[in-house]
């Protein structure tokens, strides 16, 4: 499942500390040689000077942005007027300006071109800023101005955008724990700073088994089954490890998840499996078991502290869904014909077991080895072969086409902005007259100084200042193959598919077009939030455009209509494992984050119990387990790890009203810009869709789709 990050790290709830113009602060000469301390960057499109900025700049930047929003805060509360939108709201939307340029750039480094420098700022500044978060939505004065205009709210004449915003700050006070009595906000403190720094643990404890472990083969007899590709890449990471003459894999996705499925070695399979799904449970200095127990119970106390049964209901009431009890009803309607398919789907590989003469029972690390053989036989389906087609560069421009058609978008390469790392690469974005829209970065390849998965994130969300447009600057991280000595990055479709997705988050960012930053781009409902990624997703493989996009990548031969035939027919094909492995794990998310108390006994037990209530097949594992579940316990969808299903509904729908007219029809791409891409979060996300599509969404088209029906 594609990941994103939405960095936005000095905010009251909802609202973004990214500020417009920094105070009268005087710079000395000192502050001049560092690259944040600027009132803005001397760069194209002022984006990060990213050539100028070392580790040494950030903790200076960083105790200095606070020291200064701490200031604009001040003024604020000592502001003897009555309180109004401009003096109080807005002057806190436009506080932390400094705060907000570091720390996006900060995080946005650790997550995508991280060292044990960055790490170690990481965990030294994240006290210090949990602290200041926590000044501010504990604030009694600040807090008492917001609420006075929103008991008088009537009043004051506020349009749309306006009122949301106000709704979103003092929602956010209340969910902040303004109204807690002071020994209950002491213990509020000490809980959010705790947690913290156990996020920052379990994501950076990830990190390192993901680069600890490498599957190292001597013997050219253990690679047979795999392609000469993945044996080439093999053997040149073997060679920058000191390792020449042998075969080098690991966990990253690009290396195991092939290894997964050609390997004819089935001991080999089984090593780097088990290797994969222990990552964070083998109880050296990495384990994640006692973070997450921790990070579980300090989030059910917080929200038993804020009066609410759980984590989940305190989460959820900002979503969508509304309650748990919603999720559940969503969840729980898919999960029985998931399961069913998924047991067929595991008779099926059991019996191309016996065929091939063998007795063992389907274990977990056969799965994905005895579906593709099935995948061949029953549609023909060469994945080697359909790579080919899938170049990189292809992709990326049928997805340039794709938002041209769609949208009038115009992507130009930019070779004179700096970047943070040499595999990175700039665009400008530009509207159809030429008129500038955003920068886009896209990084493409694994490394070990990178996250695993893919996802979406800014450097700078849009917003308007002094009456224009102020353009925002959008980065997608991924993990695709890289390319070979002979032959450029060629994608499997899963990867073609994750381009699709991410650049539909890009959209949703670059697009935005609302008069506030804390309601920009994919501030959003997280449930929401993926509906301009997913519904991307649904051209990557629709066979009229994929005529358009996928060539091969030495002829420049269209893709077959044969081998396209043979990808739609095997549309639903191993929808079962994999609707069954994704509602694993987003029940999982659920059963954590709906206790209200201890956990009591080993994390792998509890773990094992919850799936066995559910009835999980033994062949199949949640998509995350527990000890590597970044989503939930690293990131931002704890209780909301359901939101890929929840937008699943949503975006079948929404492209199925091109479908009744036309893949390009530039009025339904307008309908879709103007009431979804552009509206970030200013309005209700369902008024919203269905002012798109003029009616709510129904579970069927999903259920179709994924063959569950």
């Amino acid at each position: 499942m594609k990941r994103i990050l939405s960095v936005s790290v000095i905010a009251v709830g909802l609202l973004s500390a990214c500020g417009t113009e920094e105070n009268d602060h005087k710079t000395t000469p000192k502050e001049k040689m560092n690259p944040f301390f600027v009132e803005k960057y001397d760069t194209p499109f002022e984006v990060p000077p990213f050539d100028l900025i070392s580790e040494a700049h950030y903790l200076p930047a960083f105790r200095e942005g606070i020291k200064r929003q701490k200031d604009e805060i001040q003024t604020i509360i000592n502001n003897e007027e009555a309180p109004t939108f401009e003096n109080t709201l807005l002057a806190l939307e436009n506080s932390g300006e400094l705060l907000s340029r570091v720390s996006s750039v900060f995080y946005n480094i650790s997550s995508a071109n991280t060292n044990d420098e960055i790490q170690a700022i990481a965990e030294e500044i994240s006290p210090e800023l949990s602290a200041h978060r926590d000044d501010i939505a504990l604030n009694e004065k600040l807090f008492a101005r917001i609420q006075t205009l929103w008991e008088n709210k009537a009043t004051l004449n506020l349009n749309s955008q306006q009122t949301k915003v106000l709704e979103n700050q003092y929602k956010s006070f209340v969910r902040g724990g303004a109204n807690l009595p002071e020994d209950k906000k002491g213990r509020l403190r000490e809980i959010n700073e705790k947690i913290s720094l156990l996020t920052l643990k379990f994501g950076q404890n990830q990190l390192a088994e993901t680069n600890d472990f490498q599957l190292v083969i001597d013997q050219k007899s253990d690679l047979s089954g795999l392609s000469d590709d993945l044996i080439e890449t093999a053997a040149r990471e073997a060679g920058a490890a000191g390792m020449e003459g042998k075969w080098l894999f690991t966990l990253h996705n690009p290396s195991v998840m092939p290894f997964l499925q050609y390997a004819d070695n089935r001991n080999l399979r089984k090593q780097i499996w088990e290797a994969y799904q222990m990552r964070g449970n083998n109880n050296n200095e990495n384990d994640n078991k006692e973070v997450l127990r921790e990070l579980v119970e300090l989030r059910a106390e917080k929200a038993l502290l804020l009066g609410y049964e759980n984590h989940a209901a305190y989460k959820l009431e900002e979503s969508m869904a509304g309650t748990p009890d919603e999720v559940y009803a969503l969840l729980n309607r898919l999960w029985e014909p998931a399961l069913e398919k998924a047991k067929k789907e595991a008779k099926d590989l059991q019996a191309k077991i016996s065929e091939g003469g063998e007795s063992f029972k389907l274990e977990p690390y056969d799965w994905r080895y005895y579906t593709e053989k099935i995948r061949k036989e029953r549609y023909e389906i060469n994945e080697e072969e359909i790579r080919e087609y899938f170049s990189l560069d292809n992709v990326r421009d049928g997805i340039f086409d794709l938002c041209d058609r769609l949208y009038g978008l115009q992507f130009v390469k930019l070779d004179n902005v700096p970047v943070y790392h040499s595999e990175v690469v700039a665009y400008e974005v530009k509207e159809k007259n030429g008129q500038h829209v955003g920068v886009l970065y896209m990084d493409f390849h694994p490394r070990t100084s990178k996250r695993g998965g893919a996802w979406m994130t800014s450097y700078r969300s849009q917003s308007v200042e002094n009456g224009q447009r102020k353009a925002p600057v959008i980065s997608i991280v991924c993990n695709f193959t890289k390319p070979t000595a002979n032959k450029p990055s060629l994608l499997t479709f899963d990867e073609v598919e994750t381009f699709f997705h991410e650049f539909g988050h890009a959209l949703h960012g670059l697009l935005s077009d609302v008069q506030y930053k804390s309601l920009a781009g994919t501030n959003v409902y997280t449930d929401f939030v993926e509906l301009p990624s997913q519904v991307m997703e649904n051209w990557a493989g629709d066979p009229e455009f994929m005529k358009e996009y996928a060539k091969h990548y030495k002829t420049g031969e269209v893709i077959p209509d044969a081998l396209i035939e043979k990808l739609q027919r095997s549309g639903t094909f191993d929808q079962g494992f994999a609707t069954t492995e994704y509602l694993a794990a987003s029940l999982l998310d659920m059963h954590y984050h709906t206790t209200n108390g201890k956990l009591e006994g080993d994390i792998n037990t509890i773990e094992r119990e919850a799936m066995n209530k559910i009835g999980l097949i033994g062949e199949i594992i949640p998509r995350y387990r527990s000890t590597y579940f970044s989503h939930i316990f690293a990131g931002g969808y704890s209780a909301g790890y359901y939101s890929y299903i929840w937008s699943g509904v949503l975006d079948t729908d929404a492209y199925q009203a091109f479908k009744e007219t036309s893949l390009f029809d530039q009025a339904t791409a307008k309908a879709f810009r103007e009431n979804i891409l552009e509206k970030g979060g200013s309005e209700d996300p369902m008024e919203l869709y269905v002012k798109f599509r003029g009616a709510k969404p129904g579970i069927e088209p999903l259920l179709k789709k994924r063959g569950l029906n």
